[in-house]
């Protein structure tokens, strides 16, 4: 990982700078270089003469997030991207990025900005886990929430240059945010530095205490270590493995975690120390646990197994806990594969070929990603890219209020269900609404990532219009609840088309004719219409009328189910469905593009079919 004070070079020297950059990195060919040169020279250019609140000229913070990212050897693409992230800032056109760096670099650019600049406002950590989702949902190349990463990373490693009053609001942003986001993707090492460093802004007095206890008994606690680390290497080379031992503290914010896990203070706690046994095998792996195990013994409860069960992010290694000299010691067991993938996650499946774009491999390790690159490889239309992203994502769309505070909606909510989620007082005043500054339709839906803010008027009043709009439970049955006590006409209308469905239905099946049939919706309670089939010779000789009560899972009509945006099942259409993780069940027809595409959708699909009675 890069430090802090990343150049030699006078950072007021941009030409220094870069050569410097370039010397640093020789996996870029001849012309890849220029690029990057060119990319660099843009950004001095137009930043010529700005200066941060540290007193740096403005172009040192984009270079330093490029080193971060030419540590584990990125493209060239995604170096130019870093290096221009923040050129929005100046008077740079699309074209201009377009014509010099190509489309997807200036894709990257856009989407990375857009992130870099949310208005977020962390209150919980249900919000922190809708951001992360949110950014996921944004991001169809993984190389984006690589370069937020780093950016954000050198932010933290700088922030003694903000004023001290938002120190604690970026550590915190930081802590709830983008370190999960980097332990999802499994890049341990910079997820530890993340919290460590956040650690030292959020809470500083444990910060200090811990750092205190870890330094003491330094030269102690190496000769300890030094005497395990021996005994490891004897009886590893009696079993013919070459090995490689790294020992070290644990980091700051994981004795903080086991602080407030055991209710200790950091000088009660004991198994401080760790050691990492690397080699070249999986068989070895397994082998070397015997060893330490023969040669300490172990704690109850504390081996785990994620070689033979990684995590989601990928993650592999052994892990025990010894008692060794009386002390607890935690050792894990990893190959050197094993543990690239766990320092640097995502990253570490770049491949790098000479004179070509990187590929990712190994893609079955990268979870989210690796679904978003099978969706996008299926595509051509970036509209129905999105629509599969949300369908991956839950089917729903995160959007910002003007403070910060994020609200999730479900697919084809409008600025009334989000005005409903605000307050009921605001929902029943809406009269319009802005999406990023601009005035948009009340019956648009919205779209992810959105700042909508909502206009009222305290003469305004729910409408029955606004109720065939909404989409979310809370909007309908709020705007419903309103008529009935406020419109002494609403009532009656709905008893009607109730009583008119029944008799209208029977009549078009006595007649054979095919007309418009309303009825209520069970699933949200909207009027909606349906056109019988026509009657036909082969029909049988008593009329039947059809009622539908909405759809049956497995047999069950009390099951949670929603009805898929993307192809809009209707009766009689022969309908899918699959379990979702966050929704229940999602209902498509049968034939839906989307359905088919769903990974593992074999084993989340269920049984489901109309409910409906035949009279």
């Amino acid at each position: 990982m890069a430090k802090k004070n990343v150049f030699n070079s006078d950072i007021n020297d941009s030409s220094a700078l870069i050569n410097e950059f370039l010397s640093l990195h020789e996996y870029f060919s001849q012309e890849e270089k220029e690029k990057i040169t060119l990319a660099w020279n843009l950004l001095v250019l137009k930043a010529d003469g700005k200066i941060c609140s540290s007193g740096e000229p403005f172009y040192i913070h984009p270079l330093r997030v490029a080193e971060i990212l030419a540590q584990d050897k990125l493209d060239c693409d995604t170096i130019i991207a870093a290096i221009l992230h923040s050129i929005n800032n100046f008077e740079v056109t699309p074209e201009q990025i377009k014509e010099k760096f190509g489309e997807n670099v200036y894709k990257i650019i856009l989407t990375t900005n857009k992130i870099l600049n949310l208005p977020v406002n962390v209150k919980t950590l249900h919000q922190s886990d809708a951001i992360r989702k949110m950014l996921f949902a944004m991001s169809d190349d993984a190389r984006i929430i690589l370069i937020t990463l780093a950016d954000r990373l050198d932010r933290i490693r700088n922030i003694d240059c903000f004023p001290k009053e938002e120190r604690h609001a970026i550590a915190q942003s930081i802590l709830e945010i983008w370190a999960p986001l980097a332990d999802r993707l499994g890049m341990q090492e910079e997820k530890n530095e993340f919290e460590d460093l956040s650690l030292k802004y959020t809470n500083p007095a444990v910060f200090q205490q811990i750092k205190s206890i870890v330094s003491q008994k330094q030269d102690e606690r190496s000769a300890y270590l030094g005497n395990a680390v021996d005994e490891i290497k004897k009886q590893s080379f009696k079993a013919g493995i070459d090995v490689e031992i790294q020992s070290r503290a644990k980091h700051f914010y994981s004795i903080y975690q086991k602080m407030r896990k055991r209710n200790k203070e950091p000088g009660e706690l004991y198994d401080l120390l760790a050691l990492r046994i690397l080699c070249n095998t999986t068989p070895e792996c397994y082998t070397l646990i015997g060893i330490v195990h023969g040669l300490w013994k172990p704690l109850d409860g504390r081996f785990k197994d994620y070689i033979a069960m990684p995590k989601s992010n990928g993650y592999q290694s052994l892990h025990t806990t010894v008692m060794c000299e009386d002390k607890p010691l935690e050792i894990q067991i990893r190959t050197h594969a094993m543990h690239n993938t766990a320092e640097h996650g995502i990253a570490s499946h770049w491949l790098y070929k000479k004179g070509t774009s990187k590929e990712l491999v190994e893609a079955d390790k990268l979870d989210i990603f690796n679904k978003l690159q099978k969706l996008k490889e299926t595509l051509t239309d970036g509209d129905n890219f999105e629509t599969l992203k949300n369908e991956l994502l839950g089917d729903e769309i995160y959007v910002f209020t003007p403070k910060g505070d994020v609200k999730k909606l479900p697919i084809g909510a409008t600025a009334i269900d989000f005005a409903y989620t605000i307050h009921s007082a605001i929902g029943e005043k809406i009269i319009a609404a802005k999406a990023d500054g601009k005035i948009i339709p009340l019956s648009k839906p919205l779209e992810n990532t959105q700042i909508i803010e909502v206009i009222t008027n305290p003469q305004a009043h729910p409408t029955e219009n606004q109720l065939k709009l909404v989409k979310t439970n809370k909007a309908h049955q709020k705007i419903h609840s309103w008529l009935m006590a406020n419109d002494p006409t609403f009532s009656e209308r709905l008893a009607a088309l109730t009583q008119a469905d029944t008799v209208d239905t029977s009549n078009a099946q006595l007649n054979g004719t095919a007309v418009a049939q309303q009825s209520i919706n069970p699933t949200t309670g909207k009027l909606r219409k349906q056109r019988p089939k026509r009657k036909t010779k082969n029909d049988e000789s008593q009329p039947q009328v059809v009622k539908k009560y909405g759809v049956l899972v497995q047999g069950d009509k009390n099951v949670i189910y929603n009805l898929a945006q993307c192809c809009k099942p209707q009766y009689p259409n022969i309908i899918a469905g699959y379990v979702t993780r966050t929704r229940g069940v999602t209902v498509h027809r049968a034939d839906c593009l989307i359905y088919q595409r769903i990974p593992n959708k074999d084993s989340r699909s269920v049984q489901v079919e109309w409910n409906v009675q035949k009279s």
